[in-house]
């Protein structure tokens, strides 16, 4: 990895010299949520495994690892990433499999995110280099490491506008003993309030999924929560028993639900791959866990127990959908459209002007000449 740091190093410094601006890019598994114009500055040999220590649940690696060799050396040892960050295998035909650095730079986390935290949540420390070319350390190996601004959380989320990613610490859980995922067939209203309830009980809650599923075909969709436990044995049985006698419902399959679950996780399921009009994009909307039921103009996928809800609609119904975040104390983004889109409804979000210096600020200081990832915004 020392030859492909030095190379990459290079790249940057001849960028800096020419005033060229470069687009940072790993696998290309999220190129559909918008791509940097620039020299293409290729993060894949930045890969390998680090340091891992299985006993004190931290793994250090290159930025350029694939997420599936990252996850499947954990799972050897029974650890993993709980977040359940997305892989996106559709995005791109002949797209390379996710990076670690992508999967930070993005921020995105799987069903389990609002119970288990997100992405930030479980980074320790990063190296990146900035866009004066400097190879900067930041954090360390354990969680008590930050003292002044936590300036690698700050990268999760922030596209690679703030500089390379070269090396990623991150913290490890071990995979839960037990698991169990129930089916209940409540419309929205009900599902929202039976999570907003257990969610305030001793109950080892991981993951929620609400919509109108139309699994069987020929038969009218219904309204169907599934509700995911995991933890140990006895708290996630006794958990089923207790709600299933206050709400009628099944205990599912686990063979049956995992790879159900998966494709939630990279947004696969029927709900995703069925786009309902040709004009329609898909809308995330972000909101409090606690929020009523929002008239959007069609079914929404619930997840993040109430937290986050997709939903079909054209992108004319922009302003429409901004507002209902808004009043929600939300917010609404485009998520799968194109860069296009995408950014022109970004415009109709209230900016925050101390968040708009601050972020400045931060831009100016790590890349003053705006070499990374030029025209994403973070």
């Amino acid at each position: 990895m020392e030859h492909a740091l030095r190379t990459i190093s290079d790249q940057i410094a001849a960028a800096r010299a020419d005033n060229t601006p470069l687009c940072l890019r790993g696998g290309g598994s999220k190129d559909f949520l918008g791509v940097a114009r620039g020299e293409l500055l290729d993060t894949r040999p930045l890969s390998g495994v680090i340091s891992y220590e299985p006993t004190e649940l931290v793994v250090t690696v290159g930025a350029g690892t694939p997420l599936t060799e990252l996850e499947a050396m954990l799972a050897e040892q029974g650890q993993c990433l709980a977040f359940e960050p997305p892989h996106y295998p559709w995005s791109v035909p002949g797209a390379s499999p996710a990076t670690v650095g992508g999967m930070v730079a993005s921020g995105l986390a799987g069903p389990s995110r609002a119970s288990v935290g997100g992405v930030r949540d479980y980074v320790l420390g990063v190296k990146l280099i900035n866009g004066l070319g400097q190879h900067l350390t930041f954090g360390g190996q354990v969680m008590k490491n930050v003292a002044g601004y936590d300036v690698s959380r700050l990268m999760v989320g922030a596209r690679g506008t703030l500089g390379l990613l070269t090396e990623i610490s991150l913290k490890v859980l071990p995979v839960a003993p037990a698991e169990a995922t129930l089916c209940f067939t409540l419309d929205q209203a009900e599902a929202l309030a039976h999570l907003h309830r257990w969610g305030g009980e001793p109950l080892p809650l991981n993951a929620s999924c609400w919509v109108m599923d139309d699994a069987i075909p020929g038969a009218p969709a219904k309204p169907s929560l599934f509700v995911r436990l995991r933890g140990a044995m006895a708290a996630v049985e006794a958990a089923c028993q207790r709600m299933l006698a206050e709400v009628s419902g099944q205990r599912m399959n686990n063979a049956q639900t995992r790879p159900d679950w998966s494709l939630c996780r990279n947004q696969q399921l029927p709900f995703f791959a069925n786009r309902p009009q040709p004009d329609a994009v898909l809308w995330r909307i972000s909101v409090p866990q606690t929020a009523p039921v929002l008239h959007l103009p069609a079914h929404p996928l619930v997840e993040w127990h109430g937290g986050l809800r997709w939903v079909w609609a054209p992108a004319t119904a922009g302003a429409e959908l901004h507002a209902l975040a808004l009043e929600a104390g939300g917010s609404a983004t485009v998520f799968m459209a194109g860069d296009a889109v995408a950014k022109a409804h970004a415009a109709l979000r209230t900016p925050s002007t101390t968040l708009n210096a601050i972020s400045q600020r931060l831009k100016a200081s790590f890349d003053p000449q705006g070499l990374f990832n030029p025209g994403l915004v973070s």
